[in-house]
């Protein structure tokens, strides 16, 4: 827990990036129809639970202690996007995508992230369609 609280502190503390564009559900969209993969970054009993967007990547980045493993998550990032490749985080209310976002882009150099600004709990109520985790 103190390393979970360490590191939202620091991120917090960090400036805001250029390369992060908070965007919307249908920013969302436009983005999935050009081909930019999505990774959803929340666990896996909360897809289990609301589903997930078809294709979207499924990669945890903290577990239920708020506890994480950098180095683990970017190894399975890497073969999905590069650190000049465009992908969406998305999570449950966009609070934690947001930080693991400025993240990427202030301390890991990524360029091209979309944070899904209210996660995917607005995109299930603005009734848009998400599949079992799997499918």
């Amino acid at each position: 827990m103190k390393k979970a609280l360490f590191f939202l502190l620091l991120l917090l503390s960090l400036p805001v990036g250029a390369a992060v564009s908070n965007i919307d559900n249908a920013g969302l969209e436009k983005l999935i129809s050009q081909g930019v993969p999505v990774i959803d970054i929340r666990r896996p009993e909360e897809w289990q639970q609301t589903g997930v967007i078809k294709g979207s990547h499924l990669i945890t980045f903290f577990d239920k202690r708020g506890n994480y493993n950098v180095q683990a998550w970017l190894q399975k990032l890497a073969p999905i996007a590069g650190k000049d490749d465009p992908f969406v985080l998305i999570c449950r209310t966009g609070h934690r995508s947001s930080v693991v976002s400025r993240f990427l882009d202030e301390k890991v150099g990524y360029t091209k992230v979309y944070n899904v600004q209210k996660g995917i709990t607005d995109w299930i109520a603005r009734g848009k369609p998400v599949v079992k985790p799997g499918s």
